[in-house]
């Protein structure tokens, strides 16, 4: 495309020949052709350079060359001119260099004063006269000299502008010669000349842009240097100085010359940040061949300095603007001329020119108005903006013809188009951002007409244009941030919509504020035109733009709708179904908004005042589909991100309810709750693991759904589920469903379910069936949960293999990660005994909920059934979890209705009201306790053998581990080889036992204090190894055995130190060896203290703990030797005393009896049955336990 700039003359050079665009470009390319085609007198100004192209020897020696260069001679030889430029090339420029540096050492000593001159003697007449009667040799001699004077006085001027006056340079009968010497001086001597140095000097001397020219034309290599050396140097802003303005037209004149190049020369202004005037010159020179161009030049120009993200550029244009302003309007100011140049523009596009009165005319009819054509429309938004920025960034104050023709064309009529929607949007901004322009009354009635006109087409505009952001939402948010007076966010609004920060003071605001409350857009008016606004269809982050989700959530936020009795409620339905990814993040906190326009009311003195909540029917038929086949994805009619977004906002309304009870009991308002069975319905552990994958797209609805669910659901976050989730979903079961081709067998429910009950002959048949589940997806598992959890019963009988179980439970457990409220009343419906079976007994979710320990009513068979059991364990860990969320969420919702029944006090003690709420929390908590230890209890009674499994065992409970209590006081191997024997290892009991004692662990770690309060509570003692070695967190117990031990039951004090000596033994630490040392010493004082039938129930069960407190900590020796001297000497006092009655022989005999070990008491010996001389037996038996266990340390 060939570019075209319109000539522009410097007051300084008018009437003189430029080089031609033409002429420049054959110079440049050296086309003959083109060059013999110029006139003689372009052809005069390119003398100097094909002169010396012509005499001087070539670089290039192609024949092509020499053919051209014989053109140019011919061209040269009918030229007068040539033979004087022949003459100036003939002179010994090497000697006029040394000379021309002589002078300039000459000047630097005397200061530049102007004194002798080694170039130029003393002249006889004047410069003009001695440059007309001198050979070639003297012309460049004063040529010369005169222009490095010039230079001189340029270096020493600071940059400080001066004109010098020079007769050799304004002489209008040698210009022309004068410029061949320059063209010659600067080819011959550039190292002397430098060409940049010599085009800053010409600025300073009259015709100093035609030389300029005529220089750079005979160098044209050198063009990009010259201009990009002369902005470099140049002012900042060049309308503000005689030199700045010198400087633009030199460079405009130029780019005149060559205009391909004119852009490049704009790019290095805007780069440089100087010459501004120059920038905007070089674009109204600009003329574009094609006329085709949507946005001019000059607008797009202008808006990229003012719009683009360089703040300096930014700045200093808009330096420009305001100093250009402040001068007296020019004709020839390059401000006044871009201004005037935007202003035909804006007129050229305008539509018919109208009047105030046929605008009225026009009002209640817009058929026959003239609106703005089609093809104008983005060139009108891009001068809008032009506009504002000129306004709001650079302060540009426009005149009355300005502000007239602007208002004009924002109350113009687009066509029904995108861009047109966008144009409307601009001009409405335009109206709030600068009222100033609505001066009249005339033009207040017009823009009044005109925003009634884009109330009534919005709807029209939208569905014609197919887009789903409008301009009625942008009026609808702006009438409701007026109406609740929040100027800054309508500012706001209006910044973003332009694109730019504009400063705008509120207070201006003020007209457009009451014209949109008062004769506009009342409020009643908004809310019942937004509730008929249609929803945005697949509303998404990537709409963006003021949409109808805006100016709800800012309806919501002004009590709007349920100030004026509109119904809302179907509408935000609607649009949380009509919504996808990635999330709009206007829905959530819309979703929050209207949730407290539900429970609170506008005002106090109307209650009722409040939005209605969606409906159970409307939120169940969202998740039809969820869990069915198939994970569901046939069926389901909404998208996943409407489904979490009701699982949002159920969750969130029933966290709100319970937060908002006291509040909403002092109104006498109980808002109605969503029923338990809603929620059983709704798949949420399904619904969170879809999430989970789809983070980035949701932004933060993931986190919020997982904060409701630890606050209201705990029993649907536990640690375990996690982690079991991570290995559903890995990498390895990936790698294993892939395996899972499409035409793999499907089993029917049926088949499956004829497979469980013919076990065990089906064993192989059911194997293979439960390895294809394992292959499936939990989503598509989701069919067979029934059939599996049914069939459970069946798997108790004898035979079963191992492995059947095992893939069962591994099934359930992926199960688990989807659907794990139904799973677990599937699961305890299915375990139950066969009594109850047959009855058809069936609980529900909220059966279990109140009552965990349902859970632990199942059939016998299952406490001996590992694999089922880790799945009942996890099932009452669950509801136990539940329970408390249950009551903590019921004793919200009763506590305040509790406080109103309450009397008042005549009294008005503060402190009464609270007492109610205190024992009902304090009662809460006593139930949760009572439900855990329970639960506990239970658990530790199914680690005790059953019946016939204490028969084969060979023993009762105190048979029960065994191998651990043998390998106590035995050696390594002894005590493997007793466990071997007994098979505890590998049996179905000690695995039950472990399964157990991992949860009693998770449990003590939760909650200390359940550990505390089953400890108080007592169980067997048979169980204490079990419990000491199985559960890690036992070591808890060190810190409340003290209070144990203090306790007034012998029951519970015989305990403690029971505990205590497998304690010490498992933990021997600082603090077990503490409390040992206390229960040395509380033994001791009960010795003292205790009757004798209690002394002998106490010390028969305790003294053989004190061998574990020997063997953990040898210190206390002395203190256990000590007491059991003491108690051996009470007892023998007594004995002493029974036996003097008999024989002081015998009596003597028994107090000082023989012997090492302690021997068979005889069954016949009537003696045998004192408790006293039992007591002795054990005492002296406990002496020689410490006294082996000490000898074995030692070996």
């Amino acid at each position: 495309m060939t570019v075209q700039l319109t000539s522009c003359a410097t007051p300084y050079s008018v009437g003189l020949q430029f080089v031609s665009p033409y002429a420049f470009e054959a110079m440049q390319k050296v086309d003959v052709v083109r060059l013999a085609a110029l006139s003689d007198l372009e052809l005069r100004l390119l003398l100097p350079c094909l002169v010396r192209m012509a005499l001087c020897a070539p670089a290039d020696q192609s024949q092509a060359w020499t053919q051209d260069k014989k053109l140019i001679l011919r061209l040269l030889s009918g030229v007068e001119a040539v033979n004087s430029i022949v003459a100036l090339l003939s002179v010994d420029f090497h000697a006029l260099e040394q000379d021309a540096r002589k002078e300039q050492q000459l000047r630097h000593k005397t200061g530049g004063a102007n004194g002798e001159s080694i170039l130029v003697s003393q002249l006889q007449h004047g410069l003009t006269l001695e440059f007309e009667h001198s050979d070639p040799l003297r012309r460049l001699r004063l040529a010369l000299s005169e222009l490095l004077a010039i230079m001189n006085k340029v270096a020493d001027s600071n940059g400080e502008y001066f004109l010098k006056s020079s007769e050799l340079f304004e002489s209008p009968v040698y210009l022309e010669e004068v410029a061949d010497v320059l063209c010659i001086l600067q080819a011959e001597l550039p190292s002397l000349l430098p060409i940049v140095d010599v085009a800053e000097a010409l600025l300073h001397v009259r015709n100093g842009d035609w030389f300029l020219c005529l220089l750079v034309a005979n160098v044209p290599d050198s063009f990009n240097e010259v201009c990009r050396g002369l902005i470099k140097s140049g002012e900042r802003q060049d309308e503000e100085s005689a030199g700045g303005r010198r400087r633009t037209e030199a460079l405009r004149q130029l780019c005149q010359m060559n205009p391909s190049q004119a852009l490049n020369i704009r790019a290095m202004v805007v780069e440089e940040c100087h010459l501004p005037g120059l920038g905007v010159a070089l674009t109204l020179d600009y003329k574009p061949d094609s006329g085709d161009e949507a946005v001019s030049p000059l607008v797009s120009f202008v808006s990229g300095l003012l719009l683009g993200t360089n703040s300096k550029v930014r700045t200093w244009f808009s330096m420009f603007i305001r100093n250009g302003q402040q001068r007296k309007r020019e004709s020839s100011s390059v401000l006044w001329q871009m201004r005037r140049q935007l202003l035909l523009e804006l007129v050229a596009i305008l539509p018919r020119s109208r009047s105030t009165h046929d605008s009225e005319a026009d009002g209640e009819s817009s058929s026959g108005y003239s609106g703005l054509r089609e093809e104008h429309v983005v060139k009108a938004s891009a001068l809008l903006r032009l506009y504002c920025a000129l306004m709001g960034i650079a302060g540009l104050r426009p005149t009355d013809e300005e502000a007239e023709q602007l208002l004009q064309l924002m109350t113009s009529r687009p066509p029904a188009t995108p861009a047109g929607v966008r144009f409307v949007s601009l001009s409405f901004c335009k109206l709030l951002a600068f009222p100033t322009l609505v001066s009249t009354p005339e033009q207040e009635q017009l823009m009044v007409m005109w925003l009634s006109w884009m109330i009534k087409e919005e709807e029209y505009f939208e569905s014609a244009a197919g887009v789903s952001a409008s301009f009625g939402e942008m009026l609808l948010l702006v009438a409701m941030y007026f109406h609740s007076n929040q100027l800054s966010a309508i500012i706001e609004l209006v910044c973003s919509t332009l694109g730019m920060k504009i400063a705008i003071k509120p207070s201006s605001l003020s007209k457009m504020k009451t014209i949109f409350t008062q004769e506009i857009f009342t409020e009643q008016v908004v809310t019942a035109h937004a509730v008929r606004v249609p929803v945005t269809n697949n509303l998404s982050a990537n709409i963006t733009g003021f949409l109808p989700i805006h100016c709800i959530y800012q309806l919501l936020r002004s009590r709007a709708f349920t100030k004026h009795k509109v119904s809302i409620k179907d509408w935000i339905f609607r649009q949380l179904c009509e919504s996808s990814t990635p999330l709009h993040t206007q829905l959530l906190p819309l979703i929050d908004v209207y949730i407290n326009s539900i429970l609170t009311p506008a005002s106090k003195a109307n209650p009722e005042a409040t939005n209605q909540p969606i409906t159970e029917q409307e939120i169940l038929s969202v998740f039809q589909g969820v869990t069915g086949g198939n994970g569901g994805r046939g069926l389901q009619r909404y998208s996943i991100t409407a489904q979490l977004l009701i699982l949002y906002y159920v969750l969130s309304y029933e966290e709100a309810l319970l937060a908002n009870t006291k509040t909403l009991a002092q109104m006498q308002r109980k808002p109605k709750s969503y029923s338990a069975s809603l929620m059983d319905q709704i798949p949420i552990k399904h619904l969170i693991r879809q999430a989970q994958g789809l983070q980035k797209e949701l932004g933060g609805l993931h986190s919020a759904l997982l904060r409701l669910l630890a606050t209201n659901y705990p029993h649907l976050c536990m640690v375990e589920d996690w982690l079991c989730e991570e290995e559903v979903t890995g990498t390895l079961p990936l790698l294993r469903r892939m395996l899972l081709s499409s035409t793999a067998r499907k089993y029917s429910h049926s088949q499956l379910q004829e497979a469980f009950q013919k076990l065990p002959a089906s064993g192989p048949r059911l194997m293979e069936m439960l390895e294809h589940l394992t292959l499936l997806s939990p989503s598509d598992l989701i069919p067979y949960a029934e059939v599996l959890t049914a069939s459970m019963g069946l798997l108790l009988e004898e035979g079963v293999p191992r492995r059947i179980l095992q893939t069962l439970n591994k099934l359930w457990m992926v199960l688990n990660t989807v659907m794990p409220r139904r799973l677990w009343v599937m699961t305890v419906n299915a375990l139950q005994p066969p009594a109850k079976l047959l009855r058809q007994q069936r609980y529900t979710q909220n059966d279990l909920t109140v009552d965990p320990l349902i859970v632990l009513r199942c059939d016998r068979r299952v406490f001996r059934c590992p694999p089922l059991m880790d799945i009942t364990l996890h099932v009452l860990n669950g509801y136990l979890l539940a329970s408390k969320a249950y009551l903590n969420a019921h004793l919200k919702e009763t506590a305040d209705l509790e406080r109103q029944t309450q009397p008042v006090s005549n009294l008005g003690l503060t402190g009464q009201p609270d007492a109610p709420d205190v024992t009902r929390e304090e009662l809460k908590n006593a139930l949760l306790a009572a439900q855990d230890s329970a639960a506990v209890q239970i658990l530790l009674e199914v680690c005790l053998p059953f019946e016939g499994e204490e028969q084969l065992a060979g023993g009762g409970a105190d048979s029960l581990l065994q191998s651990m209590k043998g390998s106590l006081n035995k050696p390594p191997g002894e005590a493997r080889s007793a466990g071997e024997d007994e098979g505890g290892l590998l049996s179905d009991l000690r695995e039950v036992q472990c399964l157990i004692c991992c949860l009693l662990h998770q449990m003590f770690i939760a909650d200390p204090n359940i550990a505390k309060l089953v400890h108080f509570q007592g169980y067997p003692q048979a169980l204490l190894p079990l419990t000491v070695a199985g559960i890690p967190s036992m070591h808890i117990c060190l810190d409340f055995i003290p209070e144990l031990l203090a306790q007034p039951q012998q029951e519970k004090q015989i305990f403690a130190i029971q505990l205590l000596s497998r304690l010490c033994t498992q933990y021997a630490l600082p603090k077990s060896l503490s409390v040992a040392r206390l229960a040395v010493s509380v033994m001791g004082t009960l010795l003292t203290v205790l009757t004798r039938s209690k002394r002998f129930s106490f010390f028969k069960h305790t003294l053989p703990c004190l061998v574990s407190f020997c063997q953990a900590f040898p210190p206390l020796y002395d203190d256990i030797a000590t007491l059991l001297v003491q108690v051996g000497q009470v007892c023998a006092s007594d004995v002493a005393n029974k036996a003097r009655d008999i024989d002081p022989f015998i009596a003597s005999k028994l107090l000082q009896q023989p012997g090492s070990s302690l021997p068979k008491k005889p069954s016949d010996e009537p003696i045998g049955a004192d408790p006293d001389t039992q007591l002795c037996y054990c005492i002296e038996a406990t002496f020689m336990d410490i006294i082996h266990g000490s000898l074995q340390a030692e070996h």
